[in-house]
């Protein structure tokens, strides 16, 4: 079991470090890894990673780490994500319909939630992913610049 685990380790850390000697300036990793991390805080399931990569084509960053970079969201991490990014919204919109339980989902339906719910959602999504991005480009620009 141990032997195992050590084994896992060093793939991972081989993996991480592949990663990050992606081909680039530490600027263009930096920038990739933003516009994933922003994309990444955005409830489009499924797409997070394209629109990841589309937005790191238009600001020149890297691909693979746009991608790598919508892992932000993931299983774990989309219920408190989500929540969080609504309650922005929420606070930046003034108060409009609660978040609905899922006994409002399955009595009203998605399309009865409306447009209240999804733009307090997205706007939050927004800044979120906005703060979240810049803060995940500078950290890793510093990185990047450091190692080489």
């Amino acid at each position: 079991m141990g032997r195992m685990l050590i084994k896992a380790r060093e793939r991972v850390q081989d993996a991480l470090q592949w990663l990050w000697q992606q081909e680039g300036t530490p600027g263009q990793r930096a920038r990739g890894l933003a516009a994933g991390i922003f994309c990444g805080c955005f409830p489009f399931f499924g797409f997070q990673t394209l629109l990841g990569i589309a937005l790191a084509s238009v600001v020149r960053g890297n691909h693979i780490l746009a991608a790598a970079g919508t892992w932000i969201s993931n299983p774990f991490t989309y219920v408190p994500l989500y929540m969080f990014n609504f309650k922005v919204g929420d606070l930046v919109l003034g108060p409009g319909r609660p978040w609905p339980g899922f006994d409002t989902l399955r009595q009203e339906g998605f399309s009865e939630v409306g447009w209240s719910v999804l733009s307090r959602l997205l706007l939050g999504s927004a800044l979120t992913g906005a703060v979240c991005g810049a803060v995940g480009w500078w950290l890793s620009l510093r990185w990047l610049q450091r190692s080489q």
